[in-house]
């Protein structure tokens, strides 16, 4: 359980760990449902189309407590792989991102906040973590320069 006490569903570790052993699911994108109680999981892929993943947290949408749909914040866990510039081979950091768009409203901000730590706490073998704030904080290059450390 969360600091905000949003539980998370079973199926969060459980497809976290598909991802991380048989290594086909490229990506997975969480949310809290309407109610704010659970995170739950969105969408999870094997399309490891960096732009299309991307596309998605930038159009999510989340209700406030009052109903009103505005931009939402997510978590994603992205596989991510890259080639060292040294010609050393591919590597491969599993990735956590917490998307908050700045335009989005101030409470989902504050709940996912403070239920990020939850997440990352059950899932463990992640390589690299990162917030991101606006669309210039997640494309590819910016994302590669923060996961490799500047080795790609």
């Amino acid at each position: 359980m969360s600091q905000s006490g949003v539980s998370l569903s079973g199926d969060c570790v459980s497809k976290f760990n598909e991802l991380k052993l048989n290594k086909k699911i490229k990506y997975i994108i969480y949310k809290l449902t309407d109610d704010y109680k659970e995170i739950v999981i969105e969408e999870a892929s094997e399309d490891g189309d960096w732009e299309a993943f991307r596309e998605k947290l930038v159009s999510a949408t989340q209700k406030n407590k009052a109903g009103k749909v505005g931009k939402g914040p997510r978590y994603a866990v992205y596989d991510f792989s890259y080639e060292l510039a040294s010609g050393e081979g591919t590597r491969s950091k599993i990735t956590f991102i917490a998307w908050s768009p700045d335009d989005a409203g101030i409470q989902p901000k504050m709940i996912y906040a403070s239920s990020k730590d939850a997440l990352k706490r059950a899932l463990n073998g992640l390589a690299a973590e990162f917030q991101a704030n606006d669309e210039d904080d997640i494309e590819y290059q910016s994302v590669l320069a923060k996961v490799s450390k500047g080795l790609a």
